[in-house]
């Protein structure tokens, strides 16, 4: 009676998995065996990760490689909690990742790169896969090896078909939407010259901003997991030489100039993430006046609508000249209050997504990659998108989760 009872149970939870997979593309995840050969390893010394699904027809021969986002880690007591946990140790990571908005296999939810290899690059180093240091007092040890990893995966990927590839594209949401700029060079000349390497970057452009105490608080961050990674021998070699701080070349605004490969920037003018942590990080908001707004923008006071929109003119001021000058960018800067728009697919192509003049995101996106039409689209000031459908509240629960 009980192994009958046991088997129902088994049969039920494979039936109730099959339910849940129905319409999912869940894609296995790939040890880097041969990482260790050049020292690349996750925070706690484990071995990187990636997930790949191949592509098919007529996008047999294209990739698309896309940074896992997942903040960092810039002090020591952060990065060993970090180790155990799913974004610092491959030992804790899903074995199944679930690939849809820009990874999806179905021409009619990702009509651009259905059909490409697709590729998810784990998140495990808490340095936007760009540092080189190890830390040993004896009784811990961790490895900041993002740019090890980075180039562990990739030398692994190109005899499985990356190394002849005709089109590629980089991307990455959030940490990994940095990642995205900060390897976009790296991946083009790792690749044949005859190879079309374009790069995206989701929620990525993270701006050297003041809060609104006037201080520096994610500059400061950054300086410090710049200096706690080893990270600045990696940054860009023309904008560290320029710059009087070079760890500040860990700013997307600060180097975008010198990048040569062709580059779309997806970014909400509000974008969560720097709202909550940039520009009102909770140092700054002692007694929460600011807790009301961050849950719901109809709660914000006037004063507070000010302080953000003057947020979104600092950042269409550092994206200006890339609006301006560049011939092989694109851009869509929204007007939502999100962070991430194209890991999901609600955001990157459904219907009701996002848009501007009526273009969803996947549609930008697909313009500019394939040359089919200028696509530098800027939204108008919060509070005239109606396609906007995330709320504040919502993506604060994906932020800490």
């Amino acid at each position: 009676m009980e192994l009958a009872v046991a088997m129902l149970l088994i049969l039920l939870s494979l039936a109730s998995w099959c339910v849940l997979s129905e319409g999912r593309l869940l894609v296995d995840m790939t040890l880097v065996s041969d990482a260790s050969n050049i020292g690349a390893f996750c925070l706690d010394g484990s071995l990187p990760a990636y997930h790949l699904h191949r592509g098919f027809g007529a996008g047999a021969s294209n990739w698309l490689l896309q940074f896992e986002g997942g903040g960092w880690c810039n002090d020591i007591q952060s990065c060993l909690d970090r180790a155990k946990t799913k974004h610092g140790s491959s030992l804790y990571m899903n074995k199944l990742e679930d690939f849809n908005g820009i990874l999806s296999n179905d021409a009619s939810l990702n009509p651009d790169f259905y059909n490409w290899n697709r590729v998810k690059l784990r998140y495990c180093d808490g340095g936007s896969f760009s540092g080189d240091a190890k830390f040993d007092n004896g009784t811990s040890v961790l490895y900041f090896r993002g740019q090890k990893i980075w180039e562990a995966i990739i030398l692994d990927l190109l005899p499985k078909g990356l190394g002849n590839a005709d089109k590629a594209l980089l991307s990455g949401c959030s940490a990994g939407g940095l990642s995205s700029f900060l390897h976009c060079e790296n991946l083009y000349r790792a690749l044949p010259t005859n190879t079309s390497v374009k790069c995206l970057s989701d929620a990525g452009f993270f701006l050297d901003e003041r809060d609104i105490t006037m201080n520096y608080t994610m500059r400061t961050f950054f300086e410090n997991l710049v200096s706690l990674q080893g990270i600045e021998k990696n940054l860009d070699k023309t904008c560290t030489s320029f710059l009087d701080n070079p760890k500040l070349c860990m700013f997307p605004q600060y180097f975008l100039n010198y990048m040569t490969t062709p580059f779309f920037i997806l970014n909400t003018a509000y974008d969560v993430y720097q709202f909550h942590h940039a520009l009102v990080p909770p140092s700054a908001d002692m007694n929460g006046d600011w807790k009301r707004c961050k849950l719901s923008i109809a709660s914000c006071t006037p004063k507070q609508l000010d302080i953000l929109q003057g947020f979104r003119g600092d950042m269409l001021a550092a994206l200006s000249s890339f609006l301006k000058d560049s011939t092989s960018g694109g851009m869509f800067i929204n007007s939502c209050f999100a962070h991430c728009q194209s890991e999901t697919q609600e955001t990157w192509f459904a219907l009701g997504s996002p848009s501007i003049q009526d273009k969803t995101i996947a549609e930008a996106v697909g313009d500019w990659y394939f040359s089919r039409n200028i696509s530098k689209l800027i939204d108008c000031a919060y509070p005239c998108d109606a396609s906007c459908h995330n709320t504040i509240a919502q993506v604060q629960m994906l932020l800490v989760s």
